[in-house]
């Protein structure tokens, strides 16, 4: 709680450019810094962190100082890729996170969990990372006897065509496995199935946001003539990501490895389509649509947790009439799926309303591809509802559970009640006063797009 309260300082000194900078000279010999800094990109993503951290410090009954110290470890990589202004120091903090994360799903999962774990770290770890390390190489060693690797050099450094096109590559294939962007999200429904529900907090939450924040960090401000050529292809697979994922969530059994697994993967498809319109109001709803997703995933998941604990059910054919004897999780569960399917009034709606309004302003792309864009985002919010609706009849309607042994269960605690409650205020305050994000985004927001337009 100490370490949140030290986190929302950030926020009271707020500055629309960068604040809170540490530059100190680490390793001489590659001109290598310990570089920090928080901008109105970032800012958003360092508070979503320390708050959902804070209220995922579940206890566990075994070797619980373990499992929170690596936590803790997972939090520092995260905030570090979030401000490091060094090219080499993001990447030591991206792969700083991936060693936490692999600990706490072979150690606190479920049946297969060596098997999520590994297949995780052979996708993020072994895939993605080499990616982000030669990307991150080339762009710090071109055009210069020594390395360059800060951001404020690297923003003003111009590339052939031909060259930026393979940086961008690069950072995009290591960032959409982070995301994940179809086809490289195969490891996400696993790893959410098998992974401790206070894990899943933190993948859900924070961890997919960071494959987005690399998006717009790298591929968009450093590489802009290249994400100009890629923009419509990004559409593309947004459009599909959202349409993909919302069809096929429905047949999915498994509550957590599947249903809330692959409604996140839709719902990143929101992200994409909000970076590869290149207008203000399109790149703001995807910084808010990653603010929003981290609060809904994170409660949808420590929900799903919660109700397996009481139940010790994870196939929704399986469940039925858990409304009657746990009355306060069928309520928040019901309330984050509204916010989820984005119930006008909270954040998510406010969201994919500027995603929608972005594609619509963009003046790169011609009527008929934004309308054809369009109608298909469209058909996609119509299947969220169907496939989240019906996963609360599953699981809260009916007599079901009732014929089982051993049916009484206990409902919601204070503890579960606090941290329910504690993430939809701002679910609920963001969707009514959007404001209160979009004035931390919105000048580095326009610093961006500057490039598109003045360089």
């Amino acid at each position: 709680m100490l370490e949140l309260l030290l986190t929302t300082y950030a926020f009271c000194y707020h500055d629309p450019l960068i604040q809170l900078v540490e530059d100190y000279k680490w390793i001489n010999f590659f001109d290598f810094r310990w570089k920090l800094g928080i901008d109105g990109l970032s800012l958003g993503p360092v508070l979503l962190t320390g708050f959902i951290t804070t209220l995922a410090a579940w206890p566990v009954t075994r070797d619980s100082q373990l499992f929170h110290f690596l936590m803790l470890a997972m939090y520092s990589g995260q905030i570090g890729s979030f401000s490091s202004r060094d090219l080499l120091l993001f990447f030591i903090m991206w792969e700083l996170e991936l060693i936490p994360v692999y600990l706490l799903l072979s150690m606190w999962g479920g049946k297969k969990r060596l098997y999520s774990a590994t297949k995780f770290i052979l996708y993020t770890g072994g895939g993605g990372s080499i990616f982000l390390l030669m990307g991150v190489l080339g762009v710090g060693l071109y055009g210069s006897n020594e390395p360059t690797l800060n951001f404020e050099t690297s923003v003003n450094q111009s590339y052939p065509v031909a060259l930026e096109i393979i940086f961008y590559i690069g950072f995009l294939i290591a960032f959409a496995v982070k995301l994940p962007i179809l086809p490289l999200h195969t490891w996400l429904p696993d790893t959410h199935g098998e992974a401790h529900y206070s894990t899943c907090m933190l993948l859900a939450g924070i961890l997919l946001k960071m494959g987005a924040y690399g998006l717009i960090r790298i591929n968009m401000e450093l590489l802009p003539h290249a994400h100009s050529i890629f923009s419509p292809w990004l559409m593309v697979v947004g459009t599909t990501q959202i349409i993909y994922a919302a069809s096929t969530s429905p047949g999915q059994r498994n509550l957590k490895k599947k249903r809330i697994a692959y409604s996140s993967v839709s719902h990143m498809g929101f992200i994409l389509i909000g970076i590869a319109s290149i207008t203000d109001t399109g790149l703001n709803g995807a910084i808010l649509q990653i603010i929003s997703h981290g609060f809904i995933g994170a409660a949808l998941f420590f929900l799903a947790g919660t109700s397996y604990d009481r139940i010790r059910l994870v196939y929704l054919d399986e469940m039925g009439g858990v409304a009657i004897p746990m009355p306060k999780i069928f309520t928040m569960f019901s309330s984050f799926s509204m916010a989820s399917l984005a119930l006008p009034g909270m954040s998510g709606f406010v969201a994919e309303v500027l995603v929608f309004l972005g594609i619509i302003t963009s003046q790169k792309y011609l009527l008929m591809p934004k309308i054809a864009i369009t109608f298909v985002m469209a058909i996609g919010m119509i299947l969220t509802p169907i496939y989240l609706l019906s996963m609360s009849r599953q699981i809260f309607y009916g007599y079901k559970l009732f014929n089982t042994p051993n049916s009484y269960v206990f409902d919601s605690g204070p503890r579960e009640l606090f941290v329910s409650i504690s993430i939809f205020i701002p679910v609920i305050g963001i969707g009514m006063y959007p404001d209160f994000v979009l004035s931390l985004s919105v000048d580095k927001v326009e610093g961006i797009l500057s490039n598109y337009f003045y360089r």
